[in-house]
C-alpha cells in the first residue's frame, strides 16, 4: 500500500475546513482531547478519524494530513492526504448550506495534488503511488439531514427515492472519475443508520463496468445497528446518546468546552465514526487480501 487517499465529509475531514470561511469547523476544544498532544486539529472527533487507523494499520503514517493544511507538504503528502470537508455532500446544494468545499472541488485538488506529487517524485514512482494507493470516501449522510429534510428546495423537486437515485448518480459518476485519474482500490462508505442509501448495487455495477477497479463497500449501517442493539460487544456502555451536548444534534460550534453535559470518557459513549473506522479498515483489509492473491 503506498498511500491513503481520502473523500468525503465530517466523518474523515482532518482538518480543511480549518482553511476555508465556513462555521462548519471544530479546531476547538473539547474536539481533540484524545488526539496526540491533546489539540484539537480540525477532526469532528475526541481522537483520530478512520483514515488515520487506516494509515497506521497499513504501516504508514499515524495520521492523514489536511491538504489546505500549510503545516504540510507534498512530502508529507505523498503517503496520505485528505481532501475532505466537513458539511459537504455528494450534492453540491449541500456543500452551498455552510460553505463548505463541494465534492468536484475535492477532486480538482485531487488533479493538484498528482501534478504537485510528479513534480516531486517523478513521472514514474508518482504514477505508482497513485496506482497503489487506497482511495477511501466516506459522503453522504448530509445531503439528507442538512439538505433534504432540512431545506424546501430538493423536498419540492425529487421524492425521497428520486433524491435517493440523484444522489446514487453523483456517487457512481464521482468514482469514474476517480478511476480515470488512476485510482484502483477504492473503499465506498455507506450510510449510518439513518436511512438506507442502496450503494451496493451501484459498486457491482462499477466493478463490472471499469477494469482493474475493485470497489468495496463498507457497511457502516450494519455495524452500527449492531452496535446499538449490542453495545456491550464493542465496549460501549451508552448508546442513546452522543458524547456532547444534550447527546442529540449538537456537533461544531454546539459542542464546545462550555458545554456541561460533555461525557468524561468517550470510550464508554457511543460514536459513529468509530463503527464507520471499523466498516472502512474491513473493507481495506478486504480489498488488499483480494489484490494480493490476484497479484
Amino acid at each position: 500500500m503506498s498511500a491513503i487517499i481520502v473523500f468525503g465529509d465530517s466523518s474523515v475531514d482532518s482538518g480543511n475546513n480549518n482553511f476555508i470561511p465556513t462555521i462548519a469547523k471544530c479546531n476547538f476544544e473539547p474536539y481533540g482531547r484524545d488526539f496526540p498532544g491533546g489539540i484539537p486539529t480540525g477532526r469532528f472527533c475526541n481522537g483520530r478519524l478512520p483514515p488515520d487507523f487506516i494509515s497506521e494499520g497499513f504501516e504508514l503514517k499515524p495520521i492523514i494530513p489536511a491538504y489546505l493544511d500549510p503545516a504540510f507538504n507534498i512530502a508529507d503528502f505523498a503517503t496520505g492526504v485528505c481532501f475532505a470537508s466537513a458539511a459537504t455532500g455528494y450534492d453540491n446544494a449541500t456543500a452551498d448550506v455552510l460553505k463548505v468545499i463541494p465534492l468536484w472541488k475535492e477532486v480538482e485538488y485531487y488533479k493538484e495534488y498528482q501534478k504537485k506529487l510528479r513534480a516531486y517524485l517523478g513521472d514514474r514512482t508518482a504514477n505508482e503511488v497513485i496506482s497503489e494507493a487506497l482511495y477511501v470516501i466516506s459522503i453522504g449522510t448530509n445531503d439528507f439531514v442538512e439538505n433534504y429534510y432540512a431545506l424546501p428546495k430538493r423536498k419540492s423537486q425529487f421524492t425521497v427515492q428520486q433524491y435517493e437515485d440523484f444522489i446514487i448518480g453523483i456517487a457512481e459518476n464521482s468514482v469514474r472519475q476517480i478511476y480515470n485519474l488512476g485510482a484502483w482500490k477504492l473503499s465506498l462508505t455507506g450510510h449510518p443508520p439513518m436511512g438506507c442509501l442502496p450503494l451496493k448495487a451501484t459498486v457491482a455495477k462499477l466493478n463490472r463496468d471499469l477494469p482493474g477497479l475493485k470497489v468495496f463497500f463498507a457497511d457502516a449501517y450494519e455495524l452500527l445497528s449492531q452496535l446499538i442493539t449490542k453495545p456491550s460487544q464493542y465496549g460501549f456502555e451508552v448508546v442513546e446518546e452522543g458524547c456532547c451536548g444534550t447527546g442529540l444534534f449538537e456537533t461544531g460550534i454546539l459542542c464546545n468546552r462550555h458545554t456541561p453535559l460533555t461525557c468524561p470518557d468517550a470510550n464508554n459513549t457511543e460514536a459513529a465514526l468509530r463503527l464507520i473506522m471499523i466498516a472502512s479498515t474491513e473493507a481495506a483489509l478486504r480489498l488488499i487480501m483480494i489484490a494480493n492473491i490476484e497479484a
